[in-house]
């Protein structure tokens, strides 16, 4: 039971640390007068994928490669098959045309280039394949690109504060106390979380890497999941999309550029399939924004084949072992 509690409180410890860190950067944020579609571009999207940032660290400071890149993987699918769907089933989500044109093609970019470089055996038939530390720095590039095109956004989207919005801004003080306590529990939880992950997969007799692609990749993906609905729910389609692509973004360029530096992490052939099913993933998303007459749209029909598409995907893996 030790390692099931472990996962849980680890679980725990990372969604409100992400959650106090979030909230202490957006009230500094709204303080410097941010408008709330640029809050949710950086620090939303930011702090939403801090949990698989923390869980990566350990995971690859701890030599657990197989949950490293099985977290990144599997939290990209679970977040757009799983959240967008249940997202567009409460709501269709119609999308701007800066997201369907530029963020969502990043994000394919984004997996597409882990997928080249990841496999060294196939391209240059090299003896094993992985994630080198060079491969880290090329994706931390991609990711300062993605920062300046948000930062142009910053300019173009300051806006001032409603009263509204200003009743909700934390004291100074109290934002940076709120910032190192999420820090604080992020670190806690996620060391909490890697160690229960692999004593699981070690008492079920599994691979980390079905820990990481289902379990780990599900639980980081929390926060992004109570985003999304809650925006849906509020009919702020913009948030519930723009939350999920951008995160998805993150994940690859900023956690596994981070993770690769730590220690490299070696890449398995059966990978490639869950690389496959990212790749197909989002460009099921990409389409599906021009299957209406008029707008760009995911509809609640469409919610439902993502739903039953990572239903089957699980399926498979569970079969995989």
């Amino acid at each position: 039971m030790i390692p099931w509690l472990l996962f849980i409180l680890g679980f725990f410890l990372v969604v409100k640390g992400a959650d106090y860190l979030v909230d202490g950067a957006s009230s500094l944020a709204k303080k410097l007068k941010v408008s709330d579609l640029v809050i949710g571009l950086t620090i939303v999207a930011f702090g939403t994928s801090l949990p698989e940032l923390v869980v990566n660290v350990f995971s690859s400071a701890q030599g657990s490669s197989e949950i490293a890149i099985g977290t990144v993987l599997g939290s990209n699918i679970f977040n757009i098959l799983v959240i967008l769907g249940l997202a567009a089933i409460i709501y269709p989500l119609k999308v701007t045309k800066s997201t369907v044109w530029k963020e969502i093609p990043f994000s394919l970019l984004a997996v597409v280039l882990v997928g080249v470089m990841a496999n060294d055996m196939i391209l240059d038939g090299a003896g094993a394949s992985s994630l080198t530390r060079i491969d880290g720095i090329v994706l931390l590039s991609f990711f300062f690109i993605f920062l300046v095109y948000v930062f142009e956004a910053i300019k173009k989207q300051e806006t001032a504060n409603t009263e509204a919005e200003l009743s909700r801004i934390m004291p100074t003080s109290k934002s940076i106390l709120s910032i190192l306590g999420g820090l604080l529990l992020l670190v806690l939880g996620g060391r909490y979380t890697v160690d229960g992950a692999i004593g699981i997969a070690t008492a079920l007799g599994v691979s980390q890497a079905l820990i990481g692609l289902t379990i780990v990749a599900a639980g980081t993906s929390l926060p992004e999941l109570a985003t999304s609905l809650v925006a849906a729910r509020k009919k702020n389609t913009d948030i519930a999309i723009g939350n999920i692509v951008g995160s998805n973004i993150f994940n690859v360029f900023f956690i596994l550029g981070i993770s690769s530096l730590i220690r490299p992490l070696p890449f398995r052939p059966a990978d490639n399939l869950d690389i496959l099913v990212t790749i197909l993933a989002t460009i099921a998303l990409f389409s599906a924004m021009f299957t209406g007459e008029k707008e760009h749209k995911l509809e609640k029909w469409e919610g439902m084949l993502f739903i039953a598409a990572y239903i089957g995907y699980i399926i498979f893996l569970i079969m995989r072992g």
